[in-house]
Formats: structure tokens, sequence, C-alpha cells
């Protein structure tokens, strides 16, 4: 006959106490992952940041590159930088139906639709 374990007969395997425990790491280890984690992460952001705003002072005229032609002449590019406010209000002007309740995409096609129809009005 095998010899059982004591505490197998007294507790479920289910039972808590039976599972294994799990010990915290050492404070020591914790703090060197801590210090890690500054090092290889936090410093080099610093390092970054601190690079990109040394750049910005060397740049001289506008932070943004000018509107290109196409921007100016693709009513789509223009209708695609437009808030969905001031799409609906574009919308309200060229008086289509139904306009408040078309989402970003569908009011937009409908625009272009329209837009492209009247090549006068752009």
């Amino acid at each position: 006959m095998t010899q059982s374990d004591p505490r197998d007969a007294d507790s479920a395997p289910d039972d808590p106490a039976v599972r294994r425990q799990l010990h915290p790491l050492p404070r020591g280890l914790v703090e060197l992952y801590g210090l890690l984690a500054v090092l290889f992460v936090l410093v080099p952001e610093w390092m970054a940041g601190g690079a990109l705003l040394g750049f910005k002072g060397q740049r001289r005229g506008s932070e943004l590159p000018p509107t290109a032609a196409a921007w100016r002449k693709l009513p789509e590019l223009r209708l695609a930088a437009l808030s969905l406010a001031e799409l609906r209000q574009l919308a309200h002007s060229l008086k289509i139906p139904a306009y408040m309740v078309d989402r970003r995409d569908r009011l937009t096609a409908r625009l272009l639709r329209r837009i492209l129809g009247r090549k006068a009005l752009w």
C-alpha cells in the first residue's frame, strides 16, 4: 500500500492553503528595477525632448510648410481639412437636405458631389 501525504487527506486541491504561495521580491531588487526603468526609459526620453527643443530654436520662418498648390486646387483636400462643424455649415450654405444626420464621411461625399457640380464655388 502506498503512503499518502497527511496534508492531502485534510484539504481539497482547491484549498488556498495548499496552493503554492508566491514570495515578494526583495526590496533591493525592486529598487534596482526602478533604477533600470529610469535609465533605459526616462533618461532617453528626456534627452530626446531636449534635442527637439534645441532644433526648434535653429529653424527660421514658419513652423508649417506653405500649403501646396494641390491643396488649394483639390476640393477633397480642402474638405478633409474642415472640422465637422465647418462641413455642416458648408452643407447648410449649399442647401443640402438632412445634412445634420450624416456622418463625416457621408457628408463629405455629398459635399464633394455638390461642389464638383458647381465649379464656380471653389
